[in-house]
């Protein structure tokens, strides 16, 4: 691969030798050099870009996918074949960090406002996104019920990563605190994409022949309520250890229990994995419901210097995570999909759009509010990007290609 962009790159350039002068530099047979240069790329551009979307008014977030789609593998190639290798375990890791500060900044009385409609955006506007894609896209897209059934479960997942860090700025600044939108939206942007994995791997299963297990959807609720309850008792727990230790005069500095938090959030993220098929868990679920159980057992001076402190890590992980993904974006498939599909998508969103006024329905929120609950629920990123490339997902390579497509 680094081959073929070494050639194209230099007959665009128009010198070929600067170009391998710079190869030679960037491509060390140890491959050490590379990495390091791939992270500052990372690092530098992403926050270059951001930096120049922030000037003209566009968000943040913009600067940072295009750098990603740049030095992605489909347009320079600029980034290590190692980097992109663990891509989507550093975007895990950055969706852990926010995570861990939306928990810790959560202030569950405020959950009891909206508890219903929060319950219904985990389901309501992914189900009606994932109807349109059954309904339109065989007539539009010209494909069979059961490959409109799981593009439309690829599609239908609201990115956390993309989310989260928003409302918990919302929350930070004060804005639609009162009446909990952005606690409502974290809560129901979060346990989403359970509802909507479930039914893609319902659905890639019918395609391949296979027949719907109903215990896939009851362990819908189930994964939430273990995650939920385990992640909870681990909080409790490291609560009781800090305060324990504080006793008896082993004060744990914030920094360190910045680390043993992520230690932890990492095993629950792992458990998820080990407990597949013996009990349905959610791994980021437990995190949350870890964060807003310690921050319940913890003084609120304590959980709010260890929030500060996520949110400095936050700085370096959203750009990892928001350029990895833009890394992952096949540019080629963009410009092979076509009006029809790009009409397809929209049509979609509209029904999503409607979903999402459903669950609203019965609330004490304006016109202004209701509008920004649907937008604030759009985004598309991150699961995308992980199903779309098979990654995590136990579908075979052919069929990852064809849905992609």
């Amino acid at each position: 691969m680094n081959s073929i962009w070494l050639m194209t790159s230099a007959e665009y350039a128009g010198d070929t030798s600067l170009f391998v002068r710079i190869q030679n530099v960037l491509l060390r047979e140890n491959g050490g050099i590379f990495i390091l240069t791939s992270l500052g790329l990372i690092f530098l551009l992403g926050l270059l870009m951001a930096a120049v979307c922030q000037r003209i008014h566009l968000p943040r977030i913009i600067g940072m996918l295009l750098t990603g789609i740049i030095l992605g593998p489909y347009v320079l190639d600029l980034l290590d074949v190692s980097i992109l290798n663990i891509s989507s375990e550093l975007r895990q890791i950055a969706l852990i960090i926010i995570l861990l500060k939306a928990g810790l900044s959560l202030d569950l009385k405020d959950l009891k406002k909206v508890g219903r409609s929060a319950v219904m955006l985990a389901c309501v506007p992914a189900t009606c996104e994932l109807l349109a894609f059954v309904i339109f896209a065989p007539m539009i897209l010209n494909i069979s019920r059961v490959d409109a059934a799981v593009m439309g479960a690829v599609l239908a997942a609201v990115s956390p990563a993309v989310v989260v860090p928003r409302m918990v700025h919302l929350m930070e600044s004060g804005y639609g605190t009162e009446k909990s939108i952005p606690q409502m939206i974290l809560v129901g942007a979060s346990c989403d994409d359970i509802y909507v994995i479930v039914l893609f791997s319902t659905f890639v299963g019918m395609a391949q022949g296979g027949q719907v297990n109903a215990l896939d959807f009851v362990n819908i609720p189930v994964s939430i309520l273990t995650g939920v309850l385990f992640g909870a008792l681990v909080g409790w727990l490291l609560g009781q250890l800090f305060e324990l230790l504080y006793r008896k005069g082993s004060y744990v500095r914030n920094s360190m229990k910045v680390i043993i938090i992520m230690g932890l959030s990492f095993l629950l993220m792992a458990l998820e994995t080990l407990l597949k098929g013996i009990v349905a868990f959610s791994g980021l679920l437990a995190v949350v419901s870890m964060a807003c159980a310690l921050k319940i057992r913890a003084p609120r001076e304590v959980t709010g210097r260890l929030s500060a402190k996520f949110g400095k890590l936050w700085l370096a992980a959203e750009v990892v995570l928001f350029v990895l993904v833009g890394a992952a974006v096949d540019i080629r498939y963009t410009m092979e999909a076509g009006l029809a599909a790009v009409g397809m998508i929209l049509l979609a969103l509209l029904f999503r759009s409607a979903g999402v006024a459903l669950c609203l329905l019965g609330t004490d929120l304006n016109k202004k509010e209701r509008t920004f609950c649907v937008i604030a629920y759009l985004p598309k990123a991150t699961v995308q990007a992980a199903i779309g490339s098979g990654n995590g997902c136990d579908i075979p390579e052919t069929a990852s290609e064809k849905w992609r497509k």
